[in-house]
């Protein structure tokens, strides 16, 4: 695998553990090894020139200050030299203890020029550097000559020791994101943990969340007309319909190729898909549990070729809490991670697909493709493109396009050659969306046609898939358009639940969102959010907890809801750039914070493959004891704070009739009593005091 190991040496305990790890390595590939030094004789040279009028009166003779300058030239020199050969003895030391063949190298200039330039024209297959040199203090994170030397290399793997113990044992975590050199990484990723008998977990993160937060941002400094241009309530329709799934879609099948990579080489990965920022969770996840070292593409799928490091590769070499290798290998999956359907089309619904403009086409195929997957079609009908159509867009926008398709046969526009740059096709499509507005407006004045639309999708049934959180609506899913789990992993999401949670968690304020939406916050949550940091972290936390809560139809954010995502925004640990924790925020929001569980429904932000929670919350003591029908019964309510909710009134239920084994029967009588709490403690507005007796959990 890596044929050559480059090592630079400086006797520091980095680089002292990059020696270790590499001889190890070599043994175990049958490397070379060349261990370098660089001196700076020059530099020293110019600085005792720098300093020559300083020297006493006596020194100023000419041929004394050649006698002082010759004897200078010499010290310096042959010292530097005896000092790089001293830190080459001891790579030569440890090559020579494993029978290895080594090249020394010894060489003169700027560090991390010359480094560079030698690792370039070289072309070695790995480098082994120390993050840190004999320069560190307290407060580095990594070197200078490190940082400059990766963005330098272009053909190397860079395997950068953070650590100081040898990388014998723990796991490799691969970060990918569908690039070249992330799938590069997954390669050296494979062979390193066969090497090196590590396990190797894939991960894989897309953030459905920053438009909505950048949306906000904008909206609140355009004025009316231009916020016309931007047309937020079709942006945030198209988002929440078709790119954020889409999304999810394109980030799990890049961990579906790893997977099929992964077996292709005889093994298998772990995979895990997380959603957010990429760098902000990947960098969760390690610090969550600590691999021996994570492996990043030295540029991701977004980056031009000529960029020297990648933004999220950067924040990682720096912050990770595990030794880093950045990937400069390339590889391209022997599969397009797009071809992933299997589905047929009948010839009328082709033939009626091609009346879409082509700029248009692609996405309204991947809308119904994924609404076909959902809904477990395997042949595409007129029918299905209806009902998927309809899915997507209230009745107005439908209308709408069949005015648009009107006015471009009225216009003789060739509607297979139209392309986005038409201007008689933006202007008829301005003026049809335009129109499109004007009309459900008029037709509806009480409320924006973003609101009814929202309004309307709230009454429909949403559906949370276990394996990767994909919210499915309406009709319950047979089979998941993401990680194409069967329908039974769909958990149906009770939203009288929270509902019912707010009425006692005081006064509701609204604010309306950038596409006129009102989102309702109770006086709990919004009190509770102040915990997290002002700026930019508390909008991003208050956005994220907003889209996620819309995502299932929810205009109502409780403290029961939003905690795991305050939590998690507010923790100190995953925010090193505030020096002094709890700038911009409260004391009393913290302490309503640590009155919750945290075990909100749709907190989690990871999905995992792997087995589902089985939503036991109790100890391993607890005195009960479940049939597996009632705890199938159990599971079937959405894992997190509303399964939690449940098991507790199953056993309250259980107690009440002195039993400790909960068959289905007990489980069932359970939750239909359960019913009855609910619907009273609606009426009367007490459902807090409720929650608090059934859970044992303290009331805020």
């Amino acid at each position: 695998m890596y044929k050559t190991i480059y090592i630079p040496v400086d006797n520091s305990d980095h680089s002292n553990t990059a020696v270790d790890v590499g001889v190890h390595m070599a043994k175990i590939f049958g490397s070379k090894i060349v261990g370098s030094h660089v001196y700076a004789a020059k530099m020293h040279d110019k600085r005792f020139k720098q300093m020559e009028a300083g020297l006493p009166e006596e020194y100023h003779d000419e041929k004394e200050l050649d006698r002082q300058r010759q004897i200078h030239d010499s010290l310096i020199t042959r010292g530097l030299q005896i000092i790089t050969d001293s830190y080459l003895d001891y790579v030569d030391k440890k090559c020579t203890e494993s029978n290895l063949p080594l090249e020394r190298r010894s060489l003169e200039g700027r560090n991390w020029k010359v480094l560079s330039e030698d690792i370039n024209t070289n072309g070695y297959d790995l480098v082994i550097m120390g993050a840190l040199g004999v320069g560190a203090v307290k407060d580095s994170v990594i070197g200078s000559n490190t940082e400059r030397v990766v963005r330098r290399v272009r053909n190397s793997d860079m395997l950068i020791i953070k650590h100081t113990q040898p990388m014998t044992n723990g796991k490799i975590v691969v970060a990918v994101d569908g690039s070249p050199y992330s799938f590069g990484g997954l390669m050296t990723g494979l062979q390193l943990g066969k090497a090196l008998n590590m396990p190797v977990e894939a991960i894989s993160a897309f953030d459905p969340y920053f438009h909505y937060a950048a949306f906000h941002s904008i909206s609140g400094v355009l004025n009316e007309e231009a916020g016309k241009v931007f047309r937020f309530k079709e942006q945030e329709k198209l988002h929440e319909e078709i790119i954020d799934s889409g999304l999810a879609k394109i980030y799990q099948s890049h961990l579906d190729i790893s997977r099929e990579i992964a077996q292709a080489e005889q093994t298998d990965v772990k995979t895990t898909l997380l959603d957010g920022k990429a760098f902000e969770k990947i960098i969760q996840y390690v610090r969550k549990d600590i691999p021996a070292l994570l492996i990043v593409g030295r540029i991701g799928v977004h980056s031009d070729e000529d960029m020297d490091i990648g933004s999220n590769t950067e924040n990682l070499l720096r912050s990770a809490p595990c030794n880093v290798l950045v990937s400069n290998r390339k590889y391209v999956p022997p599969i397009d991670t797009q071809a992933e359907y299997t589905i047929a089309w009948t010839e009328e619904a082709l033939r009626r697909m091609e009346k879409i403009p082509v700029f248009a086409r692609g996405v309204a195929k991947t809308a119904i493709h994924r609404y076909a997957i959902e809904k477990g079609h395997t042949i595409i009908s007129n029918t299905v493109v209806d009902a998927a159509v309809g899915h997507i867009l209230p009745k107005g926008a439908m209308d709408a396009m069949r005015a648009l398709g009107g006015s471009l046969d009225a216009a003789g526009i060739d509607r297979d050659k139209m392309q986005a740059d038409d201007a008689v096709a933006k202007e008829l499509m301005g003026s049809t969306l335009s129109g499109m507005m004007t009309q459900v407006v008029e037709e509806k004045p009480a409320v924006s046609e973003a609101t009814q639309a929202y309004l309307d999708r709230m009454n429909q049934n949403y559906f949370v898939c276990d394996g990767c959180g994909y919210i499915g609506k309406g009709e319950t899913p047979v089979k998941c358009p993401v990680c194409a789990a069967d329908g039974a992993k769909f958990k149906q999401v009770d939203k009288s639940i929270f509902d019912a949670a707010a009425k006692s968690e005081g006064a509701l304020e609204t604010d309306l969102a950038y596409d006129d939406v009102p989102m309702q916050w109770t006086k709990d949550a919004k009190e509770a959010i102040r915990a997290v940091p002002a700026g930019f972290q508390r909008r991003r936390a208050k956005a994220k907890i907003e889209k996620s809560a819309r995502k299932l139809g929810m205009t109502t954010i409780t403290l029961e809801y939003a905690a795991p995502m305050i939590k998690e925004a507010a923790d100190e640990d995953y925010q090193p750039i505030f020096a002094n924790k709890g700038t911009g925020t409260s004391t009393e929001a913290e302490a309503k914070l640590a009155t919750v569980s945290g075990n909100g429904a749709n907190g989690n932000t990871q999905h995992e493959q792997a087995p589902a929670n089985n939503g036991n919350g109790h100890a391993e003591s607890s005195p009960y004891t479940w049939t597996p029908d009632a705890q199938a019964r159990l599971d079937r309510a959405p894992e997190g704070f509303m399964r939690g909710c449940t098991k507790a009134l199953i056993i309250k239920h259980a107690e009440k009739i002195g039993v400790t084994h909960i068959t289905l029967e007990v489980a069932t009588e359970g939750i239909e009593q359960a019913k009855g709490y609910m619907a009273d403690a609606m009426k009367t507005g007490d459902l807090k005091s409720m929650i608090a007796n059934l859970t044992g959990k303290a009331s805020s």
